[in-house]
């Protein structure tokens, strides 16, 4: 029994690593690797893997790009879920102007966040247009103020863009309403007993707004270290990237020169050969012409001797 259980345990988490793969998979490709995976599954006995596989959903560019984001940057994106934990409590116990800092503060680390997807996807091959730069971005707000979008992007399996509520949640009792005084009724009957508090009960009231606010106070300071800490992240990663893309041009120069270089000593090699060919021509020839040369000297050295010869017994012949 044992054994089988493990296999089952086994066999759910190989499905789930291949759904975490395929939802990274860009969009085109999604439906052919889908299929690809599924026949994998059910050829290898494991038909409800299949059926699982079968059943996922194309995503669309945004959200692929936010599920390479999550995938791609797990620390980066561990600490964007727990800044957003973090925010949404401050939001419900932050003042108005406690509010207006860390939404200036969560609306730079979105951004910055916005770009590294549209990074990654543009190194995947596939340049966001500027609708799903928007889509991701309204992803990103979502996930900061909403914990069941957040709890969708974790999975890193989204179909679709996230759509960010109207705004973070509400601080507990700061209102406007609550916040604006108000003119006391006037009272013609003196208060009753009951409505006058005591000392101690001031004191208590007291306490109870201090602790209120020591625990305003504490969040804020949390979500101003933990959106200053994503600041600064987000900024050694941009940092990192220029130094990559930098490394990566000279590196593409020194190839381009190098494939100049290399072209150069082909056309040099090439015109050598030909000039060695001319050379071997050109010996052949003259080797050819010396030797019809040597031929006529000898022919003619042969002709010469006969001529004296003749000369020779000729004279002979008068004497």
């Amino acid at each position: 029994m044992k054994p089988r259980h493990g296999r089952r345990a086994g066999a759910a988490s190989d499905v789930e690593a291949v759904l975490d793969d395929l939802y990274t998979t860009p969009p085109p490709g999604f439906v052919a690797r889908r299929e690809e995976l599924a026949l994998a599954a059910r050829t290898a006995g494991r038909a409800e893997d299949s059926r699982r596989i079968h059943a996922a959903r194309r995503p669309t560019l945004a959200a692929w790009a936010a599920n390479l984001l999550l995938r791609s940057q797990p620390e980066e994106s561990q600490r964007f879920l727990e800044l957003g934990r973090a925010l949404r409590d401050a939001y419900r116990t932050l003042d108005a102007e406690g509010i207006k800092e860390l939404s200036e503060q969560r609306r730079r680390v979105v951004a910055a966040l916005s770009r590294q997807a549209a990074d990654l996807a543009r190194a995947a091959g596939h340049r966001l247009s500027d609708a799903a730069q928007q889509d991701v971005e309204a992803t990103l707000r979502a996930v900061l103020a909403d914990e069941d979008a957040a709890d969708q992007w974790a999975t890193g399996r989204l179909e679709g863009p996230l759509t960010p509520p109207s705004d973070f949640p509400s601080p507990t009792g700061t209102s406007t309403a609550a916040r604006t005084p108000r003119k006391a009724p006037k009272r013609t009957a003196a208060p009753s007993a009951s409505a006058v508090a005591s000392p101690s009960a001031t004191r208590a009231k007291d306490d109870l707004t201090d602790r209120r606010r020591r625990k305003r106070q504490e969040e804020l300071a949390r979500a101003r270290k933990a959106a200053k800490e994503a600041e600064r992240r987000l900024r050694d990663r941009r940092a990192e990237r220029a130094d990559a893309d930098a490394a990566s041009q000279r590196a593409r120069d020194r190839h381009e020169q190098a494939r100049e270089e290399a072209a150069a000593a082909e056309r040099q090699l090439q015109q050598a050969r030909e000039e060695l060919e001319r050379a071997d021509r050109e010996q052949q020839e003259a080797e050819d012409r010396l030797q019809a040369t040597a031929d006529a000297l000898a022919q003619a050295e042969r002709a010469a001797g006969e001529a004296a010869d003749e000369v020779e017994r000729l004279s002979a012949s008068d004497g």
